[in-house]
């Protein structure tokens, strides 16, 4: 494939990448007034409070639990902190509405915990007060102690760069361990941990699951609600463009702050940190700092889901549910195989020729980590339902027969849609691979008279298998995770592991739910535990070698 060729598909799998955003915008457009009028009326007042109030809470929440569990384990030594390292980021291998049906089942009044308080005080029902679990609070609190790991990675990649010079020529002006981390550590990473919780808001804007299991009515429930309970394409489609612009905004920050943390070098880290040495009662405290996050995001919705998944009597390796697993499988390793392969190209593309052209067109196609994939679904369904029934119309005209629904309801779409939603992180993934690659390699390739086309394959993609593989893992596990483009978008009949906890959950059949959660979380397990290795291991000084600055975390 010739230079050209790849500028020509780079370009296309951009504009692919642009068509959903576009078709939202046209199709909220070509609404009336009377649809908007309503809307205002009705239903968006209420969804942007919502929406408002669950932002505020979880980006606080992801903040002080993030931050706090990062700076912990960098800075100080105290009991099990080698394992804290790793275990503050396994509640991100959970979705946040299979942490949602755990705690329901465990937390709402038929629950084992308010049983046994019932049982232990002689209580009835309406004797106590009990917070409830199927609420704003909840919501939040579900997608906090999931997303918070978002935040702590990136902060802890920043701490672990960061030289202690500055640290300790504070602590030698007078100041103590937290005055110095408040003036000095603190702001050097604020650009990273403020990165990291616009990462968490734009998951919790684009969350359907969580918040249609609680009843938590935000502009992502509208959408569904909009297009499949009420039959209204114009609304759906005008709410998805509200969503759409917030999270845009959102994106917009996320790119800000990271371009300001590389305004702020933290200085040559060619000195061993000294890490705080926390004992007695300080100790305990950090052990419970870090464990509080741990078994609220990990350890008991294990042991809570493992119950149920007995109490349901199914088996997971009943022929249903080995349905559900090939479903899954084929669509995430489809999606992941495309999507790495157009991210190669862009991503190559402005390695070769980096023109404001080619800038553009990465940042198009990485555009779609900020857009929430019940947009993405709206944005597809609208364009190839018009293609079908002109198509239809046109078959019926001329030959008199009926072709029906070509494109819309296919594996194809939905595996565009995905390709989307999750190209940014395979680009993220293939940046962090080939800038350790030098220019002189490309130069000393071009001398040999080897094509650009040649060039990838025969060089770059040999040198750059672990990154591609890297990103293939990310990719293959968010597609297993991402419940509303499914949910929308899937074929008649071909149900995911993610669609069949959703439905098993809205019929209130927690237990049955739990199954397929399980398999969802036990696939996102390896990835997080690959970033954790990643990060610590770029985080460790060598001789006259600095850490990258892109630690391959997947976007959001």
């Amino acid at each position: 494939m010739g230079e050209r060729a790849l500028k020509t598909a780079a370009w296309f799998i951009s504009l692919a990448c642009l068509a959903p955003i576009i078709a939202v915008a046209i199709a909220a457009a070509s609404g009336t007034a009377v649809t908007w009028n309503g809307l205002m009326d009705t239903v968006l007042p209420r969804y942007t409070l919502t929406t408002i109030q669950l932002v505020v809470l979880v980006g606080i929440g992801t903040g002080l639990v993030g931050t706090g569990g990062a700076w912990l384990v960098t800075a100080c030594d105290f009991p099990f902190r080698r394992t804290f390292e790793v275990a503050l980021a396994l509640p991100l291998a959970f979705p946040a509405y299979v942490l949602a049906y755990a705690y329901t089942d465990l937390l709402d009044h038929p629950g084992p915990v308010q049983t046994w308080l019932r049982a232990v005080t002689g209580w009835g029902p309406r004797d106590y007060w009990f917070p409830e679990i199927r609420s704003l609070g909840g919501a939040a609190a579900m997608l906090t102690f999931v997303l918070y790991p978002y935040v702590y990675l990136l902060a802890r990649a920043a701490f672990l760069k960061q030289s202690p010079t500055a640290y300790f020529a504070a602590r030698t002006l007078g100041h103590g361990p937290w005055s110095a981390f408040f003036r000095v550590s603190l702001p050097m990473a604020r650009p990273a941990i403020a990165g990291g919780v616009i990462l968490a808001l734009m998951e919790t804007i684009a969350d359907f699951g969580t918040v249609a299991h609680f009843g938590v009515q935000t502009f992502a429930t509208g959408i569904y609600s909009a297009w499949f309970s009420m039959g209204d394409r114009l609304a759906a489609s005008q709410l998805a463009l509200c969503l759409l612009v917030v999270a845009l905004v959102f994106a917009l920050l996320e790119r800000a702050q990271r371009g300001l943390a590389k305004r702020y070098p933290a200085g040559s880290r060619f000195e061993a940190t000294v890490r705080h040495d926390l004992t007695g009662w300080r100790g305990t405290v950090a052990v419970l700092v870090c464990l509080i996050p741990v078994l609220v995001g990990f350890i008991v919705p294990i042991f809570v889901l493992l119950q149920m998944a007995v109490d349901s009597g199914h088996s997971p390796f009943s022929r249903r549910y080995m349905g559900y697993i090939e479903n899954s499988l084929t669509l995430a390793t489809i999606t992941s195989f495309v999507t790495v392969c157009a991210a190669i190209i862009i991503g190559f593309c402005a390695r070769i020729a980096p023109s404001l052209a080619a800038r553009f067109s990465a940042t198009t196609a990485g555009i779609g980590y900020a857009v929430p994939g019940g947009v993405i679904a709206v944005g597809l369904l609208v364009p190839f339902a018009a293609l079908d029934n002109m198509i239809d119309g046109l078959a019926r005209a001329h030959f008199g027969v009926s072709t029906g629904l070509f494109f819309t309801g296919t594996i194809g779409v939905l595996v565009m849609a995905y390709m989307v939603r999750f190209i940014a992180a395979a680009l993220g993934a293939f940046d962090t691979g080939i800038s350790v690659i030098k220019p002189n390699i490309d130069a000393a390739a071009r001398t040999l008279g080897r094509s650009a086309g040649k060039m990838l394959w025969q060089i770059h993609i040999p040198l750059l298998t672990p990154s591609l593989l890297t990103a293939m893992l990310i990719v293959f596990v968010d597609v297993m995770k991402e419940l509303p483009a499914t949910l929308i978008m899937r074929p008649f009949n071909f149900d995911t592991l993610a669609v069949q906890a959703y439905r098993l959950a809205s019929d209130e059949r927690l237990n049955q739910a739990a199954i397929p959660s399980l398999m969802i979380f036990a696939f996102g397990l390896l990835p997080v535990i690959v970033l954790c290795y990643s990060i610590g291991r770029t985080g460790r000084p060598k001789a006259g070698d600095l850490p990258s600055e892109n630690m391959g975390l997947p976007a959001a």
